[in-house]
């Protein structure tokens, strides 16, 4: 093996990895920027959260779920 080719792999093998890392970096600092932006400007302009009005509570009782017990046991074989 010639010991050029092997110094030119090297060689592209950091330059690319170089590229990624450089990358990556850039990336997680520009999402660092722009999380702190987004909690700014959730304090200028905070979510309206919407309230369902005029909701009741149904109170459910047990007499359904007696019922149908009653009735899948009468048909069980």
């Amino acid at each position: 093996m010639n010991s050029e080719l092997w110094i030119q792999g090297l060689v592209a093998m950091c330059i690319g990895m170089g590229t990624v890392l450089s990358f990556l970096c850039l990336m997680i600092i520009v999402m660092h920027i722009m999380s702190a932006i987004v909690k700014k400007l959730n304090l200028i302009f905070p979510e309206v959260i919407a309230q369902p009005a005029g909701v009741k509570k149904v109170s459910s009782s047990n007499d359904e779920e007696i019922a149908v017990a009653i009735l899948s046991a009468m048909f069980r074989k």
